[in-house]
C-alpha cells in the first residue's frame, strides 16, 4: 500500500474518532524514561514521512499554485538588525497559502473517487477549498462561523460556494461540519487537522529552503496548527539547524497555552484583527503533537504591535497583508534580539484583510 493510501486510513480513524487507536509515535508521553529514550527516533520517523508527503505534495500541486516570492525587507532589517526575508503567500492564488493545502487534499481525495466534501473555514480555507474543488470536479458544502468576517463571506458567495453559517467559533463551526459530513456520508476537509492539508502547508517550507537555503530561523502565524506542523516537518528533515517559531496573537492562543500546558486546552478567543488564527482546537488534533515537538519558541503579540506590521507592509513594500501575517512580523521584531545578523523568513500568509480593518490601521498610522 503506498503512502497515500496509508494516509487515508490514518484520516479515516480521525473522522470516526478513533484518536486513542491511532499510531502512538507522536502521542508518546514524556512522563517516564522509556518514553523520552525511544522519543526521538519515534518522533524521526513521524517527521520524515510527513516530509515525504510535502515533497510529494510539492510535485502534486506545481500546476495550480504559484511558487511565491521570498522578498528581503532592507528597511525593516536595518532597524531590527535582522536580515528579514518576506514570504509573500499574500499573493498566492485565493490570497493566502490555505491554497496548498486544498489543491492536494481534493486532489488525491478526487484520485481516491469522493464526489463531495464538507468544509470548515473562517474564510480563507473556503476561498481555498472552492476553486481546488471546482478544479478537480469535486462538489463542496462550507460552513462558516456567523461571526466570520463579512467580505470574506461575500467572496465566498461571488466565488460559487455552497454557503452555510452556523456558531461562533470555529471548534464550533467545526463540530458541527463534521455531523454534517457523517450524516451525509462524506469526507470532511478540516482547515488543518489532516496530514494532507499539512503537507500541502508544508511546501511553504520547501520554497524558502529553496530561495533561501542558509535560513536561521522562520516565523509562522498560529492557529490549528496546520502550517506550522508541515512547514517545521520539512525544514527540520532537511536544515535540522533551522528554528521554527510560532506566533500567536495574545487574544487568541489555543496552541501556545496547549503547547505550555502539555496538552490540549479550550480557552475563549477574543476578537483579534488576526482572524484567521482565530479560534480552538479538536480534542485529538494531529497538530498539537507536531508543534509541541516541532516549534523551537512562541511568541505572543498584541493588536497594535499586529496593526503596525500590517501598516509597515502597505507602506514600505506596498504590499496589502491580513492580521495573521502581522503577527509573524511582529514578532520578529519583538524577538529581535535573539537573531542578530541572522537570515530570518517571514511567512506572511494571506491578504484577505476586510476593507474596514484596513481603512482604520491606515487612519490610525498614517
Amino acid at each position: 500500500m503506498n503512502i497515500i493510501r496509508k494516509l487515508m486510513r490514518i484520516m479515516d480513524s480521525v473522522l470516526k474518532h478513533r484518536w486513542n487507536n491511532m499510531d502512538s509515535t507522536i502521542k508518546m508521553s514524556h512522563s517516564t524514561p522509556a518514553a523520552d529514550s525511544g522519543l526521538q527516533a519515534r518522533s524521526a520517523m513521524k517527521i520524515n514521512t510527513l516530509a515525504t508527503l510535502v515533497k510529494e505534495a510539492a510535485q502534486r500541486i506545481t500546476p495550480y499554485i504559484l511558487h511565491t516570492p521570498l522578498l528581503f525587507t532592507p528597511a525593516l532589517s536595518q532597524d531590527t538588525g535582522v536580515n528579514i526575508h518576506l514570504k509573500l503567500e499574500n499573493e498566492q492564488i485565493t490570497g493566502s497559502f490555505k491554497a496548498r493545502g486544498a489543491f492536494n487534499t481534493v486532489g488525491v481525495l478526487a484520485a481516491e473517487g469522493v464526489t463531495t466534501v464538507y468544509i470548515a473555514s473562517t474564510g480563507n480555507h473556503g476561498l481555498a477549498c472552492v476553486p481546488a474543488c471546482r478544479t478537480f470536479n469535486v462538489a463542496c458544502q462550507v460552513v462558516v462561523p456567523v461571526t466570520a468576517d463579512l467580505e470574506k463571506k461575500e467572496k465566498l458567495r461571488a466565488n460559487g460556494a455552497n454557503l452555510r453559517e452556523h456558531g461562533t467559533d470555529c471548534s464550533e463551526t467545526e463540530a458541527f461540519t463534521r455531523r454534517l459530513a457523517k450524516e451525509h456520508g462524506s469526507p470532511y476537509l478540516s482547515p488543518y487537522n489532516e496530514y494532507l492539508i499539512m503537507a500541502g502547508q508544508g511546501t511553504v517550507g520547501r520554497e524558502i529552503l529553496l530561495d533561501l537555503p542558509e535560513v536561521d530561523a522562520i516565523f509562522v502565524a498560529v492557529g490549528g496548527g496546520g502550517l506550522i506542523s508541515g512547514v517545521a516537518a520539512y525544514v527540520k528533515s532537511h536544515r535540522p539547524t533551522c528554528k521554527v517559531v510560532g506566533c500567536s496573537p495574545a487574544r487568541s492562543k489555543v496552541m501556545h497555552e496547549s503547547v505550555r500546558a502539555g496538552r490540549i486546552i479550550q480557552e475563549d478567543s477574543e476578537e483579534t484583527l488576526s482572524d484567521g488564527t482565530a479560534g480552538g482546537l479538536e480534542e485529538g488534533a494531529l497538530t498539537f503533537p507536531l508543534c509541541r515537538d516541532l516549534v523551537d519558541d512562541w511568541i505572543l503579540v498584541d493588536e497594535e504591535e499586529i496593526a503596525q506590521a500590517v501598516y509597515y507592509c502597505l507602506k514600505q513594500h506596498r504590499k496589502v497583508v491580513e492580521g495573521a501575517s502581522g503577527v509573524a512580523l511582529a514578532a520578529v521584531k519583538k524577538a529581535k534580539a535573539q537573531y542578530q545578523g541572522q537570515q530570518v523568513a517571514v511567512v506572511m500568509c494571506g491578504a484577505n484583510i476586510s476593507m474596514k480593518n484596513l481603512q482604520t490601521i491606515i487612519q490610525n498610522y498614517a
